[in-house]
């Protein structure tokens, strides 16, 4: 019989510690997750807190730093954790961030796994919504998202957020402007991951004209709105129509999906 020899104590205490990495990565993004949905303390600081409506993202948080429900969140964990696997190059991007949660989030996975050569791209007005622009974009003409006001959300309140969870650095890029102002000239030249919350179909469409020719093979796109808001899901169709795209539509819940670039 051969015996076989043993694993030196270097590499047993190398893989154990390499595990206690991976461990303690993952606590921190599940905590992060809860804190931005304020799944922690919802039953204790909000009245109307339903654990169930917030995992899927259907109510209006009176405190979380993000509306999109677990459910999501899930999703942006699962699309960087890929990309960052398989090394897809680029940086990461969010098109209307309301109070930043799920852009805080994306920060934290890169600061979980120690990433200091991407960045977060945090893209917003900081005023709400435009107002529909009927004569180039019809399928906006009867929107009144732009009065909805708990839709503005200052630049300064996200940055606060950011503070919060100690991840307001060099790698968080603030966009500020509408869309159709700021993506085209923004400093960006490759994307690994792209998440579009315009609601509308003209945000929605400056984010996938300006943005996905950036997006590298391997990369996704997520789209926020495509179930609860016909335009929005208009402007993916018709761009992707447009462009050839036939990558397969993901479904993540009531209203989000994505979709991975393969050429």
């Amino acid at each position: 019989m051969v015996l076989e020899e043993p694993t030196p104590v270097a590499e047993l205490s190398s893989a154990y510690h390499q595990e206690r990495r991976v461990d303690a990565a993952q606590l921190y993004i599940d905590i992060v997750k809860k804190c931005v949905l304020n799944a922690i303390y919802g039953d204790v600081l909000e009245p109307f807190f339903n654990p169930k409506l917030r995992e899927v993202g259907k109510d209006w948080p009176e405190l979380a730093h993000s509306m999109v429900g677990l459910q999501r969140l899930n999703n942006i964990q699962m699309c960087v954790e890929d990309v960052l696997g398989k090394g897809v190059k680029g940086d990461l991007i969010e098109t209307g961030v309301w109070r930043g949660g799920a852009s805080i989030f994306m920060r934290a996975i890169l600061k979980a796994y120690n990433i200091t050569d991407r960045r977060v791209f945090v893209a917003d007005s900081f005023e709400g919504l435009p107002i529909p622009d009927a004569e180039k974009y019809p399928k906006d003409a009867d929107s009144l998202l732009y009065k909805t006001m708990g839709l503005s959300v200052s630049m300064e309140e996200v940055q606060s957020n950011f503070r919060r969870y100690g991840i307001l650095d060099e790698q968080v890029c603030f966009l500020k402007g509408w869309f159709k102002d700021t993506l085209p000239t923004a400093p960006i030249s490759q994307l690994a991951v792209i998440r579009l919350d315009g609601d509308m179909y003209e945000s929605t469409m400056d984010g996938l004209v300006n943005l996905y020719p950036k997006l590298s093979v391997g990369g996704y796109v997520i789209v926020d709105d495509y179930g609860a808001l016909v335009a929005c899901k208009d402007a993916v169709e018709d761009y992707r129509r447009d462009n050839k795209i036939t990558d397969e539509i993901v479904k993540i819940d009531w209203t989000g999906v994505y979709w991975k670039r393969t050429s």
